[in-house]
């Protein structure tokens, strides 16, 4: 039988603070490129993503991070916003070529340094909690131009460098690690389909693999290093965030569940089972053969259990059907789907965002949840990037831009699709909504708009909470109390 409409739609839209655990992290995300500007500021090099973007044709609107929304001078404003809306905990990144201009890891930026620490310390003192993310794509540029970047095994010790580094000098207050987000996105989008920092297409068929391989080994040299060096002392965790696109069965065809299954291994599996069980999954091994990179002995043992939760990006959903010979690039290709955004009656799966890609989905994020629990024994989960985007527009009046109804409507039915998830027994530990600022939307350059906070790029960047900050601020802070006095009579 078909999936139908009605047996996805029972996740109620309302929920409360009090559908989640009393030590449930909720938080907001941004990453470094994205927000922090001050693109030679401070003795900071140059990253890929300064680079891809000053060549025109590679952004939207032919726009760059140089500035983006400024908050390398204005991160205390941006901080105040967050305690303002009620947040507990800020995910945010490194920009490595702040610590290490060239990346090699000889000589340390002090001024890099310096400007973290500050953040961090400036978090703590208004109750924010920093969960740090150490790679967001943006790869110092000398790393791509002398070795090669993802391409090349010696980025793993200049990796194991960088983190390290970070541990010393941050780990004494920083508790939540991140080595590497979306390092599928890095791969295919970076080295496959070029649309990424550095634009590479020429070799699709290999080198996507290869960069993720290299990034896999970035991560477990990071965490051997913190586990070895620095958690005793420091006493925190370490992880990797993933992204994941949920992939539903079409029709009740075997080779539409069988196609569905296959998706999701192309996308958690390639970066998860690794971990969990010491190699690639063995529909990828099959399909990719010798493209597919080997891992050693070594590899393996350095690999095992190195993880202490897992996070997860999740948007979106859809429907995936078996295709025998699909027109699109290799990592495409070789899965042999076709990935349909209606129901089979005709009906949309749901109502669309700015992004042709961002259907409003929520039970997609449950199924996720649920999916990562069973497959890899139940894992500490961090929702560490959920949101949706409106289009930049032009001239809009301000007071209608930040009555932002339909992304309130979007983080009402994820929340309770996660508190669902709760329920059914997947070990999640916290969420974090994207994004707390609009920002620079990589190839999207400014034409969409994911924040909480309104940014006018027109005006000096000043910052307008919209609705959904509003909504957030409520749903954070008026069962305070209650929850308070929940716990005391328990």
């Amino acid at each position: 039988m078909a999936p139908r409409k009605s047996d996805v739609d029972g996740i109620a839209e309302g929920v409360s603070r009090h559908d989640f655990p009393k030590d449930f992290v909720f938080g907001v995300a941004t990453s470094a490129y994205q927000v922090e500007g001050a693109r030679r500021g401070g003795g900071k090099g140059d990253s890929i993503w300064d680079i891809f973007s000053d060549e025109k044709g590679n952004t939207k609107d032919g726009s760059n991070g140089e500035i983006a929304v400024d908050q390398y001078h204005r991160y205390k404003e941006d901080v105040e916003l967050m305690a303002k809306i009620g947040f507990g905990a800020y995910r945010f990144s490194i920009s490595w070529s702040r610590i290490f201009p060239d990346g090699l890891g000889t000589k340390i930026n002090e001024d890099g340094v310096a400007y973290y620490n500050n953040l961090i310390n400036f978090l703590l003192e208004k109750g924010i909690q920093p969960y740090v993310t150490l790679y967001h794509w943006d790869l110092p540029y000398f790393l791509h131009e002398s070795i090669g970047g993802w391409l090349s095994e010696k980025i793993v010790q200049y990796f194991a460098l960088y983190a390290e580094a970070c541990f010393a000098k941050f780990g004494d207050r920083v508790k939540h690690w991140i080595t590497i987000n979306e390092p599928l996105q890095t791969a295919v989008n970076g080295y496959g389909i070029g649309i990424f920092a550095p634009g590479r297409h020429e070799n699709s068929s290999v080198e996507p693999y290869l960069a993720a391989h290299h990034q896999i080994l970035a991560h477990a040299a990071a965490v051997a290093i913190y586990k070895e060096k620095f958690k005793a002392a420091q006493g925190g965790q370490i992880g990797i965030v993933v992204d994941c696109e949920w992939a539903e069965a079409f029709s009740d065809k075997l080779e539409d569940k069988i196609a569905a299954d296959r998706r999701l291994d192309f996308q958690l599996g390639w970066f998860l089972d690794p971990i969990y069980y010491g190699d690639y999954p063995l529909v990828m091994r099959e399909r990719l053969g010798d493209r597919l990179p080997k891992f050693s002995e070594a590899h393996k043992e350095l690999l095992q259990n190195a993880i202490d939760f897992v996070g997860l990006n999740h948007y979106t959903t859809r429907f995936i059907a078996h295709i025998e010979n699909p027109e699109d690039i290799d990592f495409y290709r070789v899965q042999q789907m076709e990935r349909i955004e209606k129901w089979p009656s005709g009906e949309v799966i749901g109502k669309r965002a700015a992004s042709d890609w961002l259907y409003i989905v929520p039970w997609g994020i449950r199924k996720t949840l649920n999916y990562i629990a069973k497959r890899y024994h139940n894992p500490p989960i961090y929702v560490t990037e959920n949101g949706m985007d409106q289009e930049e527009t032009e001239g809009a009046i301000l007071e209608e831009v930040l009555d932002d109804k339909l992304r309130v409507e979007y983080f009402k039915g994820y929340l309770a699709a996660v508190a669902h998830a709760i329920r059914d027994g997947a070990d999640v530990r916290g969420y974090f909504a994207w994004s707390l600022l609009d920002n620079f939307e990589w190839a999207q350059g400014y034409t969409k708009r994911f924040g909480l906070v309104y940014v006018d790029y027109k005006n000096g960047l000043a910052r307008y909470p919209k609705s959904s900050a509003l909504w957030f601020s409520r749903f954070l802070k008026t069962n305070e109390e209650d929850i308070d006095k929940q716990a005391n009579q328990a």
